[in-house]
């Protein structure tokens, strides 16, 4: 059997028989490029979009010292369940992060005092984003 199999802009051909397999051709396709031009004469390109709330919110914000609390997955923050300010254990819940369809509680790694709180209820982060800082 021949198969066709394109990886990075390159197809290649592969016949399989009896588990062997051997490539017969490798092909590189040719993307085609757009140009664009920009006269005088035409409006100012659009600004870009603005960034999401959690990514401005967290590079509005320079990282206070501390023990970092950060996301240990990609996902939404369901709760935000400590404020600034308040003592915490380590253990306590500080978060629920709900990855895959599961809510998952974010607990402090260390005892000590809530310094600061980066991520808002109902905003989106990524695995190692900074939720908080306990001092």
């Amino acid at each position: 059997m021949k198969y066709i199999i394109t990886i990075n802009n390159k197809s290649y051909e592969v016949e399989v028989e009896r588990g062997q397999a051997s490539i017969v051709k490798i092909e590189e396709n040719k993307v085609p490029k757009i140009q664009t031009t920009v006269s005088a004469s035409s409006p100012a390109p659009a600004p870009a979009p603005a960034p999401s709330p959690a990514s401005s919110q967290a590079s509005a914000q320079a990282p206070a010292a501390g023990e970092p609390v950060k996301a240990p997955m990609p996902g939404t923050i369901l709760d935000v369940r400590v404020s600034v300010g308040q003592a915490v254990k380590r253990g306590d819940v500080i978060f629920i992060l709900e990855a895959m369809k599961m809510e998952n509680e974010i607990t402090a790694p260390v005892d000590g005092v809530i310094s600061q709180i980066i991520a808002t209820k109902g905003s989106t982060v990524s695995t190692g984003d900074l939720l908080a800082i306990i001092q």
